[in-house]
């Protein structure tokens, strides 16, 4: 088996714009908010979008045919690499969660009609969405099929009831893609369907947006509540029953390009670090010359290089078969590495750059607390764990 790892001429030069871009308009903008942007407004978010169409560099993983440069995963590995290099830079190219992993759910999926009337708007930053597959317990979390929101057949559609929580993306969004079980009881593998609800539904009400420790999702995370809301049947995305199936379509792929832009954050994180023990004096010499600070800095290179060879590995296998056994495997041992190494390269970086690395002065603090929620969304890293030791035994008994 032969993986080659170095980019094609156009995905390396559409990188290196997404870096200068990030480098000189998108940063400034992270540094004046913060990086927080779970509030808005909106108009921040138009202005960095518009900035990277304007540099040729917007929705790069989208098809052709809606304005993208029809990335597959593998060219996408190395551009949002760099587009993560900030908070803001995912959101500024608009392939940050959760609208990217809606954008190639739609793409796969979607029919025609569908495609026009959401996935062309979604591709061009007209409009924002969300994915509403979370509920509070006991319901669907990190086990999808403890699902318990019902859709019912009525005349001409289906009724919507259920809670959904820490629904990411949903104040201010557009339409949402809501799973709702269609058949069997929680617990039941199968039985679930997706809907394609327009927010301003009647039945649907967002009901409180919810306070947490990370601050750099547009739009936050809100609960959700549908109560009697009635679609029509154009508005089934996909087939009836088949959602569980539809939602690897989305989860392993977003599962990725979550680590891809996170590793873009940890080189931020290292380079910050970098950029302080080269030039701060302590004990007679640089910090950089002591023993402890230089076991820190090569940990993390070695972390940043370990994450980004997974991401690479299973971007390849996810581009060979995207639901495959072996691409969900690779996919949940990436997502648990990458999201504790980012982690452990964050912590690392405030602990070098010391009271710098704990003030506003830098955006690390900022960092580490985004980026601990990493290690609980798309799967907590038990979760994860627990399938992927289920998997490997699962393969030795049957060897």
């Amino acid at each position: 088996m032969t993986i080659d790892f170095s980019p094609p001429d156009d995905v390396a030069k559409l990188a290196v714009r997404v870096e200068e871009f990030v480098h000189d308009v998108v940063i400034p903008v992270e540094q004046r908010r913060r990086g927080m942007v779970h509030d808005g407004p909106d108009e921040i978010r138009e202005q960095l979008q518009q900035a990277a169409r304007d540099a040729g560099v917007f929705c790069p993983q989208a098809g052709r045919e809606y304005g993208g440069a029809g990335l597959d995963l593998r060219g996408q590995a190395v551009v949002f690499e760099r587009a993560g290099y900030s908070l803001l830079g995912p959101l500024a190219l608009n392939c940050a969660a959760p609208d990217e992993g809606n954008i190639h759910l739609l793409e796969v999926v979607a029919d025609e009609e569908q495609r026009k009337r959401y996935l062309g708007p979604l591709a061009r930053g007209e409009v924002r969405s969300c994915f509403a597959m979370t509920e509070p317990a006991p319901g669907a979390g990190s086990d999808p099929r403890a699902l318990t929101t019902t859709a019912t057949r009525v005349a001409g559609g289906w009724r919507i009831d259920g809670r959904k929580w820490f629904i990411s993306g949903a104040r201010g969004a557009s339409f949402a893609i809501c799973m709702a079980r269609t058949s069997g009881a929680p617990g039941d593998a199968g039985g679930a369907t997706m809907f394609l609800v327009d927010t301003d539904q009647p039945g649907l009400t967002l009901e409180r947006d919810i306070d947490s420790m990370d601050q750099g999702l547009f739009g936050g995370h809100s609960e959700l509540v549908f109560d009697g809301c009635v679609v029509p049947d154009e508005q089934v995305l996909g087939e009836v029953d088949e959602g569980f199936a539809y939602a690897q379509v989305r989860l392993a792929p977003a599962r990725l390009t979550h680590c891809m832009r996170w590793l873009g954050i940890a080189r931020r994180a290292q380079d910050i670090a970098l950029d302080h023990v080269t030039t701060r004096q302590a004990f007679g010499a640089r910090l950089i010359d002591l023993g402890m600070v230089q076991q820190h800095v090569a940990d993390s290179e070695i972390d940043i290089e370990a994450a980004r060879a997974l991401v690479y590995r299973c971007a390849w296998q996810l581009d060979q078969n995207a639901t495959g056994a072996d691409a969900v495997h690779h996919s949940s041992m990436t997502k648990v590495f990458v999201a504790e190494a980012v982690w452990r390269v964050i912590d690392r970086a405030v602990q070098v750059c010391g009271a710098l690395g704990i003030s506003e002065d830098v955006l690390l603090s900022r960092y580490l607390r985004d980026a601990r929620a990493f290690r609980i969304y798309d799967g907590p890293s038990e979760t994860h764990r627990w399938a992927v030791a289920r998997r490997a035994a699962r393969r030795r008994s049957t060897s």
